[in-house]
């Protein structure tokens, strides 16, 4: 008898993200001795790991036998070091008492949206975005509406866009500033007038934020949660040790909600993971001490450096980038004029054609919406400046020379 599979699982598409990078691996290890190995542009992590507080947190922790079950919201010790950090960094006022301590931005989205959606409900989002988020929205029978953006609105919802799309069936929005795959940021004005459109229709706006530490400009490093008054108490935002924290195999992230939605989110916890990793969350403490984040600045200025040498040569080798990233550390180039010089006629081939004949692993457009994405491909700069300037010598070889 044929094994019956859900319904929910089969709505799951593939991340194809994934899917490149088992192709990239395994050409990798053919490539392995030769002159010419494999560089990985691909996946959306960085080269830098915990720095060393982090570490010695972490082994300190396992050496006095602080192991056991956290509460499922998260040691108390460590929501308070955040809503320290919030009020620090962005001048946002945040109870601790409203940050719940997650197994990674995965696990906060996953609570948030078992707490809030319906079967039936949709969900607005931007197309292009981070193919997860809408499966997360699926995998509690809600449904992700995806609404395509353009470069003149950074890749972004609009309230005027988000009021048009609204339908009875809409339960409101997920958003992410700045974004996977385009690095860009929504204009804070912009993100209230959105919110402030979501929460008159009795709606919800999640806004996933885990790249905000890698905002590189002014305008655009604010927190959702900074917003006036009944705004910021009543968003919803998700974050993560992974990203800005350089803590990706940590399995750690949190959720800010409003003071009400607490003890819903918390009873979930209890039931499906109990609590995040006590080792992890012992360790987090200590990214928060002051040599910590100076160095966590001082990366936050490397990412920057390698966007704005990596950029320019990508828009000089006709990959062009529509929209520089202000945060993050991705570029979404248009691989048109790119792909028709090697042959191509979209990104799925054109990033594995360059993968053979320039040992470089990109992703193709395919993951992250149905918005052109034959027309795009992500870079990611989360590699060093070497790599990087590896990388581009090798397309000027196959695009240029």
């Amino acid at each position: 008898m044929a094994l019956k599979i859900a319904q929910r699982a089969q709505r799951i598409e593939p991340f194809y993200v994934m899917e490149v990078a088992k192709a990239a691996s395994a050409m990798a290890q053919e490539i392995a001795h030769t002159s010419q190995p494999m560089i990985f542009l691909n996946i959306g992590e960085p080269d830098f790991t915990a720095p060393p507080l982090v570490q010695h947190a972490a082994a300190r922790a396992i050496a006095q036998g602080n192991t056991q079950y956290t509460q499922a919201t998260g040691l108390p010790a460590l929501r308070e070091r955040i809503s320290d950090w919030y009020a620090a960094r962005f001048g946002a006022q945040v109870a601790p008492s409203r940050i719940i301590i997650t197994a990674g931005a995965s696990g906060a989205l996953h609570l948030a949206c078992l707490a809030l959606i319906e079967a039936g409900d949709e969900i607005l989002m931007p197309d292009p975005s981070y193919p997860c988020n809408r499966h997360f929205v699926s995998a509690a029978e809600g449904t992700a509406v995806l609404i395509p953006t353009t470069a003149e609105e950074r890749f972004q919802l609009t309230a005027d866009k988000v009021k048009a799309a609204w339908t009875p069936k809409t339960r409101g929005v997920l958003l992410a500033s700045p974004s996977n795959p385009t690095g860009t940021s929504i204009a804070p004005e912009e993100l209230q007038r959105i919110h402030e459109f979501v929460h008159s229709q009795g709606g919800i706006t999640l806004v996933d934020e885990i790249y905000l530490g890698l905002s590189y400009e002014e305008h655009f490093g604010h927190s959702a949660l900074a917003m006036p008054g009944e705004l910021g108490q009543s968003v919803i935002s998700i974050n993560s040790f992974s990203k800005y924290f350089n803590m990706t195999g940590w399995r750690l992230g949190w959720l800010v909600v409003p003071e009400a939605l607490v003890p819903v989110i918390e009873r979930i916890a209890q039931n499906l993971v109990i609590c995040a990793s006590t080792v992890a969350q012992h360790a987090a403490l200590a990214c928060f001490e002051a040599d910590s984040l100076l160095e966590y600045e001082r990366r936050r200025a490397e990412f920057k450096a390698r966007r704005d040498y990596f950029i320019p040569e990508l828009n000089r080798l006709g990959l062009r980038v529509p929209v520089m990233p202000d945060g993050a550390f991705y570029a979404y180039a248009d691989c048109t004029e790119a792909a028709a010089r090697l042959g191509m006629s979209g990104s799925w081939d054109f990033a594995f054609e360059v993968m053979k004949r320039a040992h470089l692993a990109v992703t193709p457009g395919r993951d992250f919406g149905q918005a052109a994405p034959e027309q795009f491909v992500r870079f990611s700069t989360a590699s060093s400046m070497a790599q990087l300037r590896e990388a581009v010598a090798r397309l000027t070889s196959v695009l240029i020379n």
